[in-house]
């Protein structure tokens, strides 16, 4: 589950700058997070459909709130609207998240945040597939140098993880493209419901497929996990799914959705960083290198753009 979709943007106050600088920054850093804490659970012997069970388990209960005080006063939801919801739920979070969870059994924090970081790459050939929209050459370039720079710390995965890298990648990838969907398709219905609105509800949703999908696929004795496991999940509910949403949208209101994005630069770095430091991930001058090269060509598109 990554960042929502964001509202548009409203003139930057100049007493909200800073405050809305420090929320963009934390929950970049804590949308990074979620990784980190889950390549720490898997050390406990937990599977991803377990892991992600417990994740949107203790997380449904504050979306359900968020859901409730979004829409106060608001205009209320017709049979459509509750499928679109159920449809970007699926798509948005619940296949995303799920995606994003088995490829993390194979590959790196550093990779898998490097992945979802071409989102904006994704949405772009997705407006170029959906609505023949043009590409610039200097978009070309921007795309180039990013997925260039996910090549590179690609071919520093195959020497430390070997052939499984190559799945996870795929996974996390198709994680990314799932969500790509989410926001192209989520545009007209945020700015007629709300953010936080749509995104509580779509998340409500979400969190129940995956509690669903456990039932379905494991046994509840599939519950019975390490101690580590259940607050390592209580940790990934509240500080890197919940707390980021509502943190980032505050910045967004505060400094308008462009300068929030370009914040959020900060997350594959924190994640490379937390990944050395926690995990014990190797950190060698081609995973640096490829960073760079995935955030460059990231604050190209956005500038070009």
């Amino acid at each position: 589950m990554n960042a929502p979709a964001p509202e548009p943007a409203s003139p930057v106050a100049a007493g909200a700058v800073w405050p809305g600088l420090l929320l963009a920054f934390l929950g970049a850093v804590a949308f990074s997070g979620k990784a980190i804490i889950a390549k720490l659970a898997y050390r406990h012997g937990v599977d991803a459909i377990t892991l992600i069970m417990y994740r949107m388990l203790f997380a449904l209960p504050l979306f359900v709130m968020l859901s409730v005080w979004a829409s106060r006063g608001r205009p209320a939801l017709h049979r459509r609207d509750w499928m679109v919801i159920a449809g970007l739920g699926f798509t948005g979070y619940y296949l995303a998240s799920t995606l994003d969870f088995l490829g993390l059994q194979y590959v790196s924090a550093s990779l898998e945040r490097l992945i979802l970081y071409l989102n904006p790459t994704l949405v772009l050939a997705l407006g170029v597939v959906l609505f023949k929209r043009r590409v610039t050459g200097r978009q070309l370039i921007s795309l180039g140098v990013s997925y260039g720079g996910v090549l590179l710390v690609f071919g520093q995965e195959l020497k430390h993880v070997g052939p499984h890298a190559v799945l996870g990648a795929a996974l996390v990838f198709g994680s990314a493209i799932s969500y790509a969907v989410y926001l192209v398709l989520s545009g007209e219905e945020v700015r007629r419901m709300g953010a936080l609105r749509l995104t509580g509800l779509a998340s409500t949703v979400a969190c129940a497929l995956c509690i669903g999908q456990f039932l379905l696929l494991r046994p509840l004795s599939a519950m019975a996990v390490a101690p580590e496991v259940i607050w390592l999940s209580v940790l990934n509910a509240l500080v890197c799914t919940f707390a980021p949403v509502l943190m980032v949208m505050m910045a967004i209101e505060r400094l308008g959705a462009a300068l929030v994005a370009q914040t959020g630069m900060i997350g594959p770095m924190s994640t490379l960083l937390m990944g050395v430091l926690l995990l014990g991930e190797p950190f060698t001058a081609g995973i640096a290198a490829g960073t760079v090269l995935v955030i460059a060509g990231i604050w190209m598109l956005a500038k070009w753009r």
